[in-house]
């Protein structure tokens, strides 16, 4: 499963975040040899992971394994943006932390490193860190307070295709769900921000991303989805998804 020396995994949603710490960690030289999918309630604040069936589409284009933790699963809905959801975190990361263990166990020379996509949160980057070191492996963190705009500016230009899948906040409408990422995007979000204090990031819950097609895939991922909008917040339904035909070499398909 890995070399004598261990192997990294990196924590995966299939969202804009984890998917760009993935890609820095490879471009680093981490030997990542698998994704921990962390399979939450639909409203975990912990773990994001909003639109399932493409996750296991871009693990195949990423060509690695997944290793699936699966979580307690709650009903609240809409998504409480202001919420306490300490106990819930708290369950998720323990959750997390044996799914870990395991993983070290398993491993030829252990677990060196864990991958994650957290930016701003002390809390989650404290746990992360904490069972780390009770692991004895490192933690890499290379989005960690990175400036929101610029992170987004920075996934955009590097070559994600991320679509919107999940909205929120105020100043959302049903137009965004299914909305690529892109510059013009952005500058709206950008305007949400400075009207309603909108995250640029969603990191606040305000909305949830995943990624379609990216530097680190051999092949992008089509989706076909539809729209479910409750008055103030929404999320597409994916109902069907697959893997583009691989590009030849002279780029043709």
């Amino acid at each position: 499963m890995s070399d004598a020396n261990g192997g990294w995994a990196a924590l995966f949603s299939g969202g804009k975040e984890s998917s760009w710490a993935l890609f820095q960690a490879i471009e680093s030289g981490r030997d990542v040899c698998t994704l921990i999918v962390v399979q939450p309630p639909e409203t975990s604040h912990m773990y994001r992971a909003p639109a399932q069936p493409v996750i296991r589409l871009a693990a195949r284009s990423i060509g690695l394994p997944l290793v699936d933790v699966g979580l307690p699963v709650t009903d609240m809905e809409p998504p409480d943006l202001g919420a306490d959801l300490s106990a819930e975190r708290d369950s998720e990361l323990d959750t997390l932390e044996a799914a870990l263990e395991k993983l070290d166990a398993e491993f030829d020379g252990g677990l060196r490193g864990i991958v994650a996509g957290t930016v701003e949160s002390d809390y989650q980057a404290d746990r992360l860190g904490s069972i780390c070191d009770r692991i004895g492996c490192e933690f890499f963190a290379p989005l960690w307070q990175a400036e929101p705009r610029d992170l987004a500016a920075t996934m955009i230009d590097g070559g994600l295709t991320i679509r919107i899948v999940e909205v929120a906040g105020p100043g959302f409408d049903e137009s965004w769900l299914g909305r690529q990422l892109d510059h013009d995007a952005l500058a709206d979000l950008t305007a949400l921000h400075r009207e309603y204090g909108v995250h640029v990031l969603g990191d606040g819950g305000e909305y949830q991303t995943i990624i379609t097609d990216g530097p680190h895939m051999d092949r992008p991922i089509t989706i076909e989805f539809e729209t479910e909008w409750y008055g103030t917040w929404g999320r597409i339904r994916i109902t069907d998804a697959w893997l583009d035909a691989p590009a030849s070499a002279d780029g043709q398909q």
